[in-house]
């Protein structure tokens, strides 16, 4: 071992959690991940991370020690952020969609692997509404492991991230330990996180379409008026940012639209120019570093980013977690 606090990572995606762990410290035994993509982006980022493109259902808590080479109880931290699209209200919001079941899969492996704490991301949509009868039973699973556990809700515009993004955090520690919440920074802003950029930039530039059925045909500003409001759409799908505020939550497009040039839908526009944001911009708006990279075609890229944690984020509840277990 290295010393370093451990965390093995279930629903890995592309890695964004996993980044955020490695900058407050940790050293990751193992992602596990479904998603052929996903797998392969993690790989390259990773090199030296054991990844495991698995579906957790199949998963036993005894192969996951197995092939980490450690004994029950040794694990510092377990991490998860089981699938979101049945609680995301950017979705349908099904209640009966399988993939709300996979959270009480992170519960058995709690109970199998019995790490010193876990801590579990998804979408402020799981406590809403209709959706708060699955909440109360994936909130009274995580306590019937017997662990102390706590749950907030968390804006990742107060933790390094420069878009608006609520996530629900669970953090459970197994042996009673009072819970520490990262402290709110101060707030990046789109133009603190790309105004650098400019409208000139690498190859991924090339990977974003002008919205040819805007009314606005000037390619270098987007109008003093049109991005005065956050939200509101020019084009169909689309929202325009504001430049002296966090951007606003980026969220997968969809390979389908991805594909259907120029008609891609759900991508936030840039403030000031006609135009999506390109991958760079993106990454930088999800606080990922811009050497990060994805493999294969240029658009799934674009849904690795919106399915993924700011690793900022992460960082900062990891680092609030690891002080709890340094303290033990």
């Amino acid at each position: 071992m290295s010393g370093k606090p451990t965390v093995v990572s279930t629903f890995a995606g592309c890695g964004g959690s996993s980044l955020g762990y490695k900058w407050a410290g940790f050293h990751e035994l193992l992602a596990i991940d479904f998603e052929p993509h996903a797998v392969e982006t993690f790989k390259l980022n990773f090199p030296g991370v054991d990844v495991w493109q698995a579906d957790i259902r199949k998963v036993s808590a005894e192969s996951i020690l197995e092939r980490c080479g450690i004994r029950e109880g040794v694990l510092d931290v377990l991490d998860g952020s089981p699938p979101c699209q049945g609680f995301s209200t950017a979705g349908k919001r099904k209640v009966n969609d399988t993939r709300n079941d996979l959270a009480l899969e992170f519960v058995r492996l709690i109970e199998g692997l019995q790490p010193r704490a876990f801590v579990m991301e998804n979408v402020s949509g799981m406590a809403k509404g209709g959706m708060r009868g699955r909440f109360n039973e994936i909130l009274a699973g995580l306590k019937a492991t017997g662990y102390r556990v706590e749950v907030r809700k968390l804006n990742a515009m107060y933790y390094g991230v420069p878009q608006s993004r609520e996530r629900i955090i669970f953090i459970g520690m197994r042996d009673g330990q009072e819970i520490e919440w990262p402290k709110q920074q101060q707030i990046i802003t789109v133009k603190d996180a790309i105004g650098a950029l400019g409208n000139e930039q690498d190859e991924s530039i090339d990977h974003v379409w002008i919205d040819e059925s805007s009314s606005a045909k000037d390619t270098k500003w987007w109008g003093k008026t049109r991005h005065l409001q956050q939200g509101i759409s020019y084009a169909p799908g689309h929202r325009v940012d504001i430049w002296n505020a966090p951007a606003s939550t980026i969220i997968t497009p969809g390979a389908a639209n991805m594909r259907m040039k120029p008609y891609i839908r759900n991508l936030n526009r840039h403030p000031l120019y006609v135009r999506t944001y390109s991958l760079l911009e993106m990454k930088r708006l999800m606080s990922f570093n811009d050497e990060f990279k994805f493999p294969g075609e240029w658009w799934k890229g674009f849904d690795r980013l919106g399915n993924a944690v700011p690793p900022k984020m992460m960082q900062a509840i990891a680092e609030c977690v690891k002080v709890v277990l340094d303290g033990q």
